[in-house]
This record gives structure tokens, sequence and C-alpha cells, in this order.
């Protein structure tokens, strides 16, 4: 008798434990089912900043968003391309174009989100009408931003450009009219324009706003000249491609979009970050 009431006892745990297993389970099914869980990668400022703000957004529309910080940005097309994380955030288009071309990358863009200014500046000369026939411009070694600096000078009346040409493929080769002989140097690290702003006399240094907010330089408030609100090269969600329809993804555009997030960014870069209209 006793055997029997300790195998019914055991009988009775067994269908408790199952019972609650059961439920854990469908507990958790559930959660899977109302939240969606979305990795992005991206450079720590803005990028990261900008997505951590749009968090709490995104949660109210079942998107648990993940940000993954980096410094390196050549890690983050690799890391999408091995499903590390679902999109990244850190790259203009022509460098996007330029990376999928390169390395055969699947992605597409999912949405341009923002842009960072490029900007002209100079320690000495005070403004457009104080450049000097024959003054250097120094530029960073890569070219996916030559195109974009040819056209702020174009745009100025400084230069012109080859009829015809891509404007965000562009090199120093397609000026075709140079007013003031302008010597264009570019062969400098992207990371050493500062410096070299800051020790270079006479010399006009187009500077990345990521390298210009580190050094306190704001592009619409001490840039001679810098790019409007129309350039091609606004900083995008790329993904793998087919992910671009995805419900989290549409969801993320929408976020970066919000007015909370404009607002945000306004007031944290007052203009040398901004965001682009949604297309």
């Amino acid at each position: 008798m006793k055997k029997l009431f300790g195998l019914a006892t055991v009988l009775l745990a067994t269908v408790t434990l199952a019972a609650c297993g059961s439920s854990a389970k469908d507990d958790t099914a559930s959660s899977s089912a109302d939240t969606t869980k979305l990795v992005v990668g991206a450079t720590t400022s803005p990028h990261a900043e900008i997505l951590n703000e749009a968090k709490p957004l995104l949660k109210k529309e079942g998107v648990d968003l993940e940000v993954k910080s980096f410094t390196d940005y050549t890690l983050l097309n690799k890391l999408l391309a091995e499903k590390e994380i679902d999109a990244n955030y850190f790259q203009h288009k022509p460098y996007f174009e330029d990376q999928v071309k390169e390395n055969g990358y699947d992605f597409v863009d999912a949405g341009a989100i923002h842009i960072e200014p490029m900007g002209i500046y100079s320690k000495d000369i005070k403004s457009v009408d104080d450049i000097k026939d024959g003054t250097t411009v120094i530029t960073s070694n890569s070219n996916t931003d030559w195109g974009r600096i040819l056209t702020i000078f174009e745009n100025a009346g400084l230069i012109k450009l080859k009829d015809g040409v891509e404007k965000t493929t562009a090199t120093f080769d397609d000026i075709v009219e140079n007013k003031k002989d302008l010597k264009f140097k570019h062969d400098i690290d992207p990371g050493l324009l500062v410096p070299t702003y800051e020790n270079e006399k006479d010399a006009l240094v187009a500077i990345n706003a990521n390298f210009a907010l580190t050094a306190g330089l704001n592009p619409e408030k001490d840039a001679l000249l810098h790019d409007d609100d129309n350039s091609p090269y606004a900083n995008i969600i790329a993904v793998r491609k087919g992910d671009e329809n995805k419900p989290a993804i549409k969801k993320l555009i929408a976020a970066l979009h919000s007015d909370e997030v404009k607002k945000f960014v306004d007031d944290k870069w007052k203009g040398s970050v901004k965001i682009v209209d949604a297309k």
C-alpha cells in the first residue's frame, strides 16, 4: 500500500512539473510573438546615441531594439553579412554602394536617416571672398568623399566639373575650370584632418562632421562652405536583401524619423547632425 501511495505521489509530481513546464513554454512563445528582437550595429556617435533614443518608441511597437556599438566601423558590414546583426547604421549611401560593389554584399538601403554635413574649414581664411589664388585645399584620402567635396566647391562657383560626370564619383581629374587655381591635396588620413586644420596656415580643410564634432566645430556655424540638405550623403540603415520589408525594420525607420528623435538630434548637435526627410 505504501509503495502504491509512493508511486501515486511521484506520478502526481511528474504531472505537476510537466504542466508547469508547458505553461512556461507557452508564456515564452506568447512573449516572442508579441515582441520582435532587433539587433543593430552602429558606430558610437551619433549613430548609437540616435538608436538608443528610439528604443522606447520601438518598445511600444513591440520591437526590442539591441544596439551594439563599435568604434571600428570596418567591422559593421562584415557582421551584417555574417548575420551577427540584423542591420547596421554608420555609412552614407555612396560608401555603402562602393562597399557592396567591392565586396559583393547582398545588401539593400532600407532608408536614409540623417546627414552629417561635410564642412570646409580654415583657421585663417574667414570668408569665401578671402580665398586667394593658389590656396591649398586639403582633403582625406577616402575617394568616396571626393565627389562630395568637389560638389561643395562647384556649388560655391569656385570650380566646374565635366558635363555629365556623376557627382558622387567625381575625382579631381574631372575639374575642367578652377577659377582660383586651387591646389587639391588628397593624401591625408581622415583621422588627421582636425590636427591638419589646427596647424596648416592659409589652407582650406575638408572635415567630415564626426571628426569636426570632436574638435568642437559646427559645419553650419564654423565652416566657410558645407553641403546642403539635398546632399546624397545621408547615413542609412543597411540590411540584407529581403529584410527591408520586415515589420521591425519598417518600425525602426519610422521611429528614427519621429518628432521625438528629430528634437533630440536638433537639441544635441545643433545642425552638425540633421535628420533627413523620410522617403
